[in-house]
């Protein structure tokens, strides 16, 4: 088990979870940060990526970005990932919180299955100096906080595409399709497909649009302006500022991560529900 510090008032779940599977028989593995918030008792490990080689399941209370975190940290690994959601949307959670007891109980009861989620990368020059981040949902290459455009040089499989004017470029992985490519007008892509997805940012030039390419091509993108700064940043976390000049190669990950879902869920359900596509009436 692991969760989110940040959410106190969630220690009462994770409690509750904790009690479950002591009930249930399991061994009960978390690391300290969690032990002390949610005043639990288990064997220590020292981190996330301690707690997945010793652990069948990894438990994990939060939201979407405890499971972006979560997912950085154990990249590559083969523990599947439960999330429980004691955030807002929660499109990478597969339980509610209220509804724990009857989903653990599918879990011992076998009631599950696995996807694996592709993960993509970002490997180049910042600065001069060598920089390589993983992420499961987005690399974003965005201006600072000036309000100027930035222009960044983009290359599919060596091939020149564009140079765009625009705030910034989205690159998301299928899994990414839901978060922050889809507020800035990207297309929902089905997070098994083998895709990345390309999504301007306030683009300058009207016609260009979200791109869909082969999650096989390598993306290339060099920054071409001086000025505002330019940023960029995995899964939401800034990890540098670039400089003229700078170029980054955006590519599918050799590494994955493994989430479990509960039998009978699917995508189509999680949209109707997260996103509340019931149709309308006139």
């Amino acid at each position: 088990m692991i969760g989110n510090s940040e959410k106190v008032s969630s220690a009462g779940v994770v409690k509750q979870a904790a009690r479950l599977i002591s009930a249930a028989g399991r061994k009960l593995f978390t690391e300290p940060i969690t032990a002390q918030w949610a005043g639990i008792k288990g064997t220590l490990c020292s981190d996330a990526a301690a707690l997945a080689r010793r652990v069948d399941l990894l438990l994990v209370f939060g939201g979407d970005g405890t499971m972006l975190r979560l997912a950085r940290d154990i990249a590559g690994s083969r523990t599947p990932i439960l999330g429980v959601n004691i955030g807002s949307l929660g499109f990478l959670t597969a339980i509610p919180s209220d509804e724990l007891a009857p989903a653990l109980r599918r879990v011992w009861n076998g009631e599950f299955n696995f996807e694996a989620r592709a993960l993509i990368q970002a490997a180049g020059q910042c600065h001069g100096q060598t920089v390589e981040q993983t992420a499961l949902n987005d690399i974003v290459i965005s201006r600072g906080i000036a309000s100027r455009l930035i222009e960044l040089e983009v290359r599919i499989n060596g091939e020149p595409l564009t140079r765009y004017r625009c705030d910034g470029l989205i690159f998301s992985s299928p899994t990414g399709s839901t978060a922050y490519s889809l507020a800035a007008g990207g297309a929902v892509v089905f997070p098994t497909s083998q895709v990345i997805e390309i999504t301007p940012i306030c683009p300058h030039t009207l016609s260009n649009r979200s791109l869909i390419i082969p999650l096989t091509a390598t993306i290339d993108v060099k920054v071409v302006s001086p000025r505002p700064a330019t940023i960029l940043s995995a899964d939401g976390q800034v990890i540098c500022e670039l400089s003229t000049g700078d170029s980054l190669t955006v590519s599918r990950s050799r590494r994955t991560v493994r989430l479990m879902h509960l039998a009978g869920s699917s995508f189509c359900e999680t949209l109707r529900r997260k996103l509340h596509w019931r149709g309308a009436t006139l």
